[in-house]
């Protein structure tokens, strides 16, 4: 592994890991990490195949984009979980974009699990209420790990 090839998943790993905290915490992605974590993903892609992957690259972060504001639009996904997703989905290649979805999903559906116990042994209620913004499902936490998961095993 090259030195570039390190400092990029390093960083990959930290802004994933910031997305899952603010999420967590603050149930927000900030744009800025959305953005740098974009940029990033993009500047990474003609290092790993050249400019023939930039445009991969670049084509999945436009689908993952559209695919998740309209599941933002369908209020099934908030607008931060969107366009990290869609910032994570510039690290890998278009041919890649269905292995980062199941394993997004994954992590998602384990995170479903670990959270409906959690409120359930605070006595919280499993629904989201529109009183707390707190209560709804930190989906970041599943981007992020889905993100790491697939960079680790599938890259």
């Amino acid at each position: 592994m090259t030195f570039f090839e390190t400092a990029s998943l390093i960083f990959l790993i930290g802004a994933c890991v910031a997305a899952g905290v603010y999420d967590l915490y603050q149930r927000r992605i900030p744009n800025w990490l959305c953005i740098l974590t974009m940029i990033a993903g993009l500047a990474a892609a003609p290092v790993e195949g050249g400019l023939s992957a930039l445009n991969s690259h670049a084509i999945h972060l436009v689908v993952a984009l559209i695919g998740g504001m309209l599941l933002f639009k369908l209020g099934a996904f908030g607008g931060g979980d969107a366009k990290f997703y869609a910032a994570a989905a510039a690290w890998f290649n278009l041919g890649k974009g269905s292995l980062l979805l199941m394993s997004v999903a994954s992590c998602g559906l384990v995170l479903l699990v670990i959270w409906f116990i959690v409120r359930r042994m605070q006595g919280k209620p499993v629904r989201r209420s529109s009183d707390d913004p707190g209560s709804g499902l930190p989906y970041g936490v599943a981007i992020g790990a889905g993100t790491i998961l697939m960079k680790l095993v599938f890259n």
